[in-house]
């Protein structure tokens, strides 16, 4: 298994920051690179969600299925996908901060590969991962703090 952990501090309120990574209607909105989502259910947000989303990685497009697993509102977020030989489980965690304008947003995705190849390829592609997780997390903190973060938080 890969373990790839990232954290940011967001200047805006954790409903806020919630309602992007929990929304992956919203979350597209953040993320740039993220440039299509279909969804696969009516539900839209919450636990058994699905939906495919389509992103821009090194100039090609990679389409995956995602499902949400785990929801607690204003809390944390979990989403699980089976690509590539692999298991991709990512939990987003949203934690107030003093006064609670500020958000500590924190990003775990463990990847456990179940095919010889996958086995193989995991830790080529760690930094990839790693620094697409990283462009994504900053793209999340420059919307929540440009103003971009104007939705109804997820409830």
């Amino acid at each position: 298994m890969t373990r790839t952990a990232v954290s940011r501090t967001i200047d805006a309120a954790p409903e806020v920051v919630f309602s992007i990574v929990s929304d992956i209607s919203n979350y597209s909105e953040a993320v740039p690179h993220l440039v299509r989502v279909e969804f696969l259910t009516d539900q839209k947000v919450g636990v058994g969600a699905r939906f495919r989303e389509t992103r821009v990685m090194r100039s090609r497009e990679a389409t995956t299925e995602i499902e949400v697993t785990e929801f607690v509102a204003n809390e944390r977020v979990r989403m699980v996908s089976d690509e590539g030989g692999t298991i991709w489980d990512t939990v987003f965690t949203v934690t107030p901060l003093g006064d609670g304008d500020g958000t500590r947003l924190d990003m775990v995705m463990d990847a456990r590969p179940y095919r010889i190849l996958s086995r193989l390829m995991a830790p080529l592609i760690k930094g990839v991962v790693a620094k697409a997780i990283a462009a994504d997390m900053d793209a999340v903190k420059a919307y929540c703090e440009g103003g971009g973060a104007s939705v109804s938080p997820s409830s």
